[in-house]
């Protein structure tokens, strides 16, 4: 196996072979960008090192499939860009996680993939081999619209039915990343970087402490909230095994600690309504813990976006409950 600090080159194989069709087919253009690889968005995220185990503790929330690929080879687009439409024709019953293998080489090899394309089904953070190596039109169809399907349904028997977060329009996405004409880092106010750095990291305590000195300068910062909400949920459950938490839970109906918890993994997982349900379902029976739950629903309200009509809701009945 390669050396897990030796970054992949696209044209040269995890096993290091060259591979002259590949250097044939790539391309230098940037996802999104004319002549580049279809942009994320919609139900289609793309996953790092930092973010990976994030990713595997929420697909016990909703199903996940995992594209292991070369965004620089023009030869995987129509594949990527069929996966993708296929996956968001879905709403939501699964969500597609594309690992770029040129940088992100640990991944490649915890899966144990010598080469671009993989896929893998992910349900309850257990990898499925779907595929490796490039596939036929009819054997693509058969992904689409068969094994998508089967996956999203033993997901349901295994009571996974959550539904994945959306990501935004992907051709929204595309446009605003042609039309800014810099970066995404110069997009990035100055006072957020240290934060927005450590975030990257994975190190999501110290992104949320940053995010917090930024608050301190500007209250009213709304950006800054919603990325310390993030990374304050992340930091407390990014990591945690999403069935233990949820067995706590239901174990323990009465336990304040468990029912935090879990409303956390719905949050990290999308189920918004559910963690919000969840907690002001508990403090009416609770009324003693209201100080507790209140200050995790307000960091919760930070992160849905101001017009969303569960939040208008949760407030109404947080304010009922309360006062």
């Amino acid at each position: 196996m390669a050396d897990s600090n030796k970054q992949f080159q696209p044209g040269v194989s995890l096993a290091g072979a060259v591979d002259l069709e590949a250097l044939a087919h790539q391309v230098k253009a940037k996802p999104g960008e004319q002549g580049g690889a279809p942009f994320a968005g919609g139900y289609v995220i793309d996953v790092t090192t930092s973010s990976f185990q994030a990713v595997m503790q929420t697909s016990g929330t909703f199903p996940i499939l995992m594209l292991l690929w070369v965004p620089s080879d023009s030869r995987l687009f129509p594949m990527v860009k069929t996966l993708s439409d296929a996956v968001n024709g879905q709403g939501g019953k699964v969500q597609l996680a594309r690992v770029d293998i040129s940088t992100q080489t640990q991944i490649a090899q915890a899966f144990r993939v010598q080469e671009a394309p993989a896929l893998f089904a992910l349900v309850g953070g257990r990898p499925m081999p779907i595929m490796q190596g490039m596939p036929s039109d009819e054997e693509l169809g058969q992904v689409t619209e068969e094994l998508i399907p089967q996956v999203i349904q033993l997901a349901q028997q295994s009571g996974i039915t959550g539904t994945a977060p959306y990501q935004g329009d992907d051709e929204d996405a595309a446009n605003q990343d042609s039309e800014g004409s810099d970066s995404e880092e110069h997009a990035i106010p100055p006072e957020h970087e240290r934060a927005y750095a450590l975030s990257q990291q994975g190190d999501y305590s110290g992104a949320a402490e940053e995010y917090g000195k930024v608050l301190q300068s500007d209250p009213s910062d709304k950006v800054a909230q919603r990325e310390r909400a993030k990374s304050l949920l992340l930091a407390r459950s990014g990591n945690a095994d999403v069935n233990d938490v949820r067995r706590t839970a239901a174990d323990a109906p009465d336990d304040l600690a468990a029912q935090l918890a879990v409303a956390d993994i719905d949050m990290i997982g999308g189920q918004i309504q559910d963690a919000f349900e969840r907690l002001l379902d508990f403090l009416q029976a609770h009324r003693a813990d209201s100080q507790e739950i209140r200050e995790r629903l307000l960091e919760y309200f930070a992160i849905p976006d101001p017009s969303d009509p569960r939040l208008a809701h949760a407030r109404r009945r947080l304010a009922t409950l309360i006062y």
